[in-house]
């Protein structure tokens, strides 16, 4: 099971060379990829009577592909992954571009994972559909592959309509691998139909998703439905195993044994990759959070 961080956005800062510093020790240190999630916009909770949202405007989103694409440069290895690009509320054609552009930069690092979101208003500050999100992350995810992997797309759609026409330069991967976050059953069967990977979170196999409800809960055991996904590939003609899972565990709160706990649930169920959480830990600046994941990777390496 591969490591990975989930970049402390929300702790971190702006600073440049802090975020620099963090990506390098997180390579350093032996982690295979490095997950962000996205948020354009936020909301002001204050002029939302009753507003649920997870994050307001007091959040701080670096933007994915552009934090990527800075980061590229400053790393040799280390993998990059989005956990998720709000996949609907954006431009298809743009996405395929900027991941690409990312892919061609980092020489090949990146993974694409997607979603439909859940934040009604940020859709529409951004001018898209929030109740089709799901039919039409379907039909981004196709014509995403063909503006990856052909010179020259033709592709009449429902939402899209591309005449003779290609992005350049083309990705390094073709197609760069999508990764679909979500857990509702038109996800589970979405990503046994067309994804390259999984991105769930089960609350109960991370003490701190189950403590404070911040995730949808599932009362099905996640070896349920990750035995569900597998029957929806078999059903598309898809080998179950060509189909990853990424897990998260969080730390705030929890002792290294905790980690190790957590770390082996993952494991036992199958995972393929698992990235460790350290914002709202409060953990004060950079250097504590590259504290924070060496001691994880120490935790769970000497298990």
């Amino acid at each position: 099971m591969k490591l990975g961080v989930v970049f402390p956005q929300l702790d971190i800062g702006a600073d440049p060379i802090a975020i620099r510093d963090y990506a390098q020790a997180a390579e350093a240190l032996g982690y295979a990829h490095i997950l962000a999630f996205d948020h354009v916009l936020g909301m002001n909770a204050a002029t939302r009577p009753g507003w649920k949202g997870y994050y307001d405007h007091q959040d701080m989103f670096h933007e994915p592909f552009v934090l990527f694409g800075y980061l590229a440069g400053q790393t040799e290895r280390i993998g990059f992954l989005t956990g998720i690009i709000v996949l609907p509320q954006r431009q298809t054609p743009l996405v395929a571009k900027q991941a690409a552009q990312v892919d061609v930069l980092s020489g090949g690092r990146l993974r694409l994972g997607v979603g439909i979101g859940w934040n009604a208003d940020e859709f529409a500050g951004m001018g898209e559909n929030f109740r089709n999100r799901g039919r039409r992350i379907e039909e981004q995810i196709t014509l995403l592959r063909k503006l990856w992997t052909e010179e020259l797309v033709t592709f009449d759609g429902e939402w899209h309509k591309i005449i003779d026409a290609g992005i350049n330069p083309l990705p390094v991967q073709r197609p760069i691998p999508i990764w679909i976050g979500g857990g509702a059953e038109p996800v589970i069967k979405r990503i046994g139909r067309m994804g390259d990977g999984w991105l769930p979170q089960f609350p109960s196999m991370d003490p701190v998703l189950s403590r404070t409800g911040s995730q949808p809960r599932r009362h099905e055991p996640p070896e349920d439905l990750i035995a569900r996904m597998h029957d929806y590939a078999r059903d598309a003609g898809r080998d179950p195993a060509d189909i990853g899972i990424e897990g998260r565990s969080s730390i705030a709160g929890q002792t290294p044994e905790d980690w190790i706990a957590v770390h082996d649930r993952w494991k036992g169920i199958g995972a393929t990759h698992l990235s460790v959480n350290t914002m709202r830990a409060d953990l004060k600046g950079p250097d504590a959070q590259i504290d924070a994941i060496r001691r994880y990777k120490e935790a769970v390496d000497g298990a």
